[in-house]
């Protein structure tokens, strides 16, 4: 027993890693689709895991993990309280994912395959888990997908409905943008767990997948991963309202290094504007063994977004 209780100790100590500043910044696992959020002074970062082996030559997904950090630079882990066997109506990887905050519960939008059942055919879908508390338990909150592939028949692939964001703008209506191929968007009632009104699906410039959709300083963001580029970059519209119309502005993250995908996640945590990506540098990584790296993010004064510069020395220590 006591040897047990030091290996237990030994472990804890593990979940604190302390990264210095380097990308990528999670260096024990592969992690992939970056999702941050702030709860009171902590930065939430919420993460897919990639665990396919050097030889396979597509994704293998086994859950969503979350890790937490005060300064950027010493991250703890809390592990994977999130996973497709979570939802019974679930099976396949566990693809892009975000957590948000509202109404004291942390809600987590998770795309991942539906079972061939009564009720669906099968394809992506999305579901919505719930917590009390960032790092969990989360549990399913509705115990169905909110959205389900016959939902969104614009497109013919079964994959489509993958890769959600969710925020909730400032009168308190929720909006929730996925996709694959095809960017599409609902909103959301306030609790958080039913959508509100039918599904509107656009194309924005280049869009194929990952959007990241946030406000600041009265104008909205629509972040994405682009098609056509080989491997993807990050473009991004701008509008004056959440439904559009959006601007394309361009392309503001080239190719990564060592892996075919990207995905953006943005957030402002004391007083600086964060990047965080993915790419296949770390030892055996690939586009199938990905890790999260995080960058500064600067905006011009109309609001325009700067080239990101991704670094291998990653982001000052907050002092």
């Amino acid at each position: 027993m006591k040897l047990n209780t030091k290996i237990l100790l030994a472990f804890c100590c593990l979940s604190m890693i302390e990264i210095t500043a380097q990308n990528p910044i999670i260096k024990h696992i592969f992690t992939a689709d970056p999702s941050p959020i702030v709860h009171k002074d902590t930065l939430f970062l919420y993460t897919g895991h990639d665990v396919a082996t050097e030889a396979d030559t597509n994704y293998k997904m086994a859950d969503w993990h979350v890790f937490s950090t005060t300064d950027m630079a010493t991250w703890k882990d809390h592990g994977a309280p999130l996973s497709p066997s979570t939802f019974s109506w679930a099976t396949g990887d566990a693809y892009a994912a975000q957590c948000i905050e509202r109404n004291g519960k942390f809600y987590w939008f998770v795309s991942t395959f539906h079972k061939k059942d009564d009720v669906s055919g099968g394809g992506a879908a999305i579901g919505v888990a719930v917590s009390d508390n960032p790092t969990g338990p989360f549990k399913d909150a509705i115990g169905k997908a909110l959205v389900i592939n016959e939902m969104t028949k614009d497109l013919p692939h079964a994959w489509d409905d993958i890769d959600p964001t969710v925020f909730v703008d400032d009168d308190g209506q929720a909006y929730m943008f996925w996709g694959n191929g095809s960017c599409k968007w609902v909103k959301l009632k306030e609790n958080m767990i039913e959508i509100d009104g039918p599904i509107t699906t656009f194309k924005p410039k280049n869009y194929i997948e990952g959007p990241w959709v946030y406000k600041r300083k009265g104008l909205y963001y629509l972040v994405y991963a682009s098609v056509g580029t080989k491997p993807e970059m990050i473009e991004y519209c701008t509008a004056t309202n959440p439904t559009g119309p959006w601007t394309y502005q361009g392309i503001i993250q080239e190719n990564v290094p060592g892996s075919f995908t990207t995905h953006p996640g943005i957030i402002d945590y004391k007083g600086k504007s964060y990047f965080f990506y993915h790419n296949g540098t770390l030892p055996t990584g690939g586009s199938y063994r990905r890790s999260v790296c995080v960058d500064y993010m600067y905006y011009n004064e109309d609001g325009t977004i700067q080239k990101i510069v991704q670094t291998t020395q990653g982001v000052s220590k907050i002092e």
